[in-house]
């Protein structure tokens, strides 16, 4: 079976209540070559474009604690730019453009669990009058 490393998946799938910036975009690091003293930002080993991050919270009200809030890391030539924030909200709503998935094993001690980390090719204001993708129930 030929599975692509990193799945590409529809935005209303990942999130269909929508995802809330809780902070700015931030640099990878390169953990390899940084230093103490001098920070190297990682690149995409694939296409060597410069890496950012930006923690979410995912809009559903029945996620689990654990699953609410995640980083997306977004492949950029330069720092991305988070849409205006709606006054009175703690929270940025935004939208990720070319979501990819890759399935990954987090172990935490005595127990392993399947985690997701999430890349995408930009980041942009929700488009206006968007409804959530229709949840489908499982067979």
């Amino acid at each position: 079976m030929a599975m692509p490393r990193k799945i590409p998946v529809d935005f209303g799938v990942v999130f269909p209540f929508g995802a809330y910036a809780v902070g700015e975009v931030q640099p990878v690091r390169d953990y390899d070559r940084s230093t103490k003293d001098n920070l190297v930002q990682a690149t995409d080993p694939d296409t060597g474009v410069l890496l950012w991050s930006v923690d979410v919270v995912d809009g559903d009200p029945d996620a689990r604690k654990a699953n609410r809030t995640m980083s997306v890391k977004i492949l950029a030539k330069v720092q991305p730019v988070l849409p205006t924030s709606l006054d009175g909200l703690p929270f940025t709503p935004v939208e990720f453009d070319n979501l990819t998935a890759t399935p990954y094993i987090e172990d935490n001690g005595n127990f392993s669990k399947l985690a997701w980390s999430l890349r995408a090719g930009g980041v942009r204001e929700p488009a206006r009058g968007a409804k959530p993708a229709p949840v489908k129930a499982s067979a």
